[in-house]
């Protein structure tokens, strides 16, 4: 069972189970991330195989209470639903171009959420994860703090690995985000990036030689946001990465611990942007989403950052919200 986890009950819901549901189904039973873990779909065949090969496996992890089905109240009293359910993204089809098939089985499936898990905290995986943060708050009527993604989790993830396979340092010593949207837009804040507490663009290796330029950077920034189309290219789908991150996430959420992860949610005034879901670092806890952080940008990041809210703010029109 994870370390973090509070003494109080928790269970997550997983809805959805395609590769990337299934896959963070696994990922938070072998970490422990919930006491009960629930997987649902529509597709009763798929969704009963899935579950019952998670089950023959609790012998080895920290949980043991795993579940699931086509009925939706398997998802009765969840403290953390993820959702994962909609359309694949094809090779070559943009995060946005997604948006107006996953909104309408959205539209169809977040009433029935709320109706079995009205306490839970909501978490959208499925993409445009933007886009659909702001559709399932405005449908479910939850404050922003308890209706959000996982944003650009994943795709920092992605460009912290490539950070410390460069330098040879690991990986939770590097300290640098990709904010905005989770997708073409998206961008890295180096203006503050730090590997443990020297800033990126002074860091040196052995002999004292600059290791990251402007170039270098540049580089590590295109390959972390463009990483998703290569893997979708060679496999279909990702999954396994974004798995963890769910159930990285989930236990923040079931922990009285206050963690910084620059998650998605529907922002208010924060630097001017209102009205739309973009990543920012923001404080997470049992609480859900309990504040966002007024992350210094230089005045391109900042840029950046607006062009982020225009480009999502368009698709969202285009949808009618």
């Amino acid at each position: 069972m994870s370390p973090e986890l509070s003494s109080k009950p928790s269970k997550l819901s997983v809805i959805g189970a395609g590769a990337v549901g299934s896959s963070l189904a696994y990922a938070a039973l072998t970490r422990g991330s919930a006491r009960e873990i629930a997987l649902y779909d529509i597709n009763e065949a798929k969704v009963n195989a899935e579950v019952a090969d998670l089950q023959h496996g609790t012998q080895f992890t920290p949980t043991n209470a795993m579940m699931g089905g086509a009925d939706i109240s398997v998802v009765k009293n969840s403290s953390v639903v993820i959702i994962t359910a909609g359309a694949a993204q094809k090779p070559g089809q943009t995060r946005l171009e997604l948006a107006a098939t996953n909104v309408k089985i959205l539209s169809s499936l977040m009433p029935q959420l709320l109706e079995q898990a009205p306490d839970a905290i909501y978490v959208l995986v499925t993409n445009p994860c933007d886009v659909l943060t702001v559709v399932a708050q405005k449908i479910s009527g939850l404050p922003a703090g308890r209706c959000f993604s996982t944003g650009t989790m994943l795709d920092t993830s992605r460009l912290r690995w490539g950070i410390a396979r460069t330098c040879g340092i690991h990986q939770s010593n590097v300290h640098a985000n990709i904010l905005g949207e989770h997708g073409d837009s998206e961008f890295p804040v180096w203006s503050t990036a730090r590997i443990g507490q020297i800033p990126i663009r002074e860091w040196t290796d052995d002999h004292g030689k600059q290791v990251f330029n402007d170039a270098l950077l540049d580089e590590l920034a295109d390959e972390a946001m463009h990483a998703a189309y290569k893997v979708i290219e060679g496999k279909g789908a990702t999954n396994y990465a974004i798995g963890l991150t769910g159930a990285r996430l989930t236990e923040a959420l079931h922990s009285p611990t206050r963690r910084l992860l620059p998650v998605s949610s529907v922002l208010t005034d924060y630097k001017g942007v209102s009205d739309v879901a973009l990543s920012v670092t923001s404080i997470v806890s049992n609480k859900g989403v309990e504040r966002v952080l007024d992350v210094p940008m230089t005045d391109g990041e900042l840029e950046r950052f607006r062009h982020s809210a225009t480009t999502l703010r368009a698709s969202l029109k285009e949808l009618g919200f």
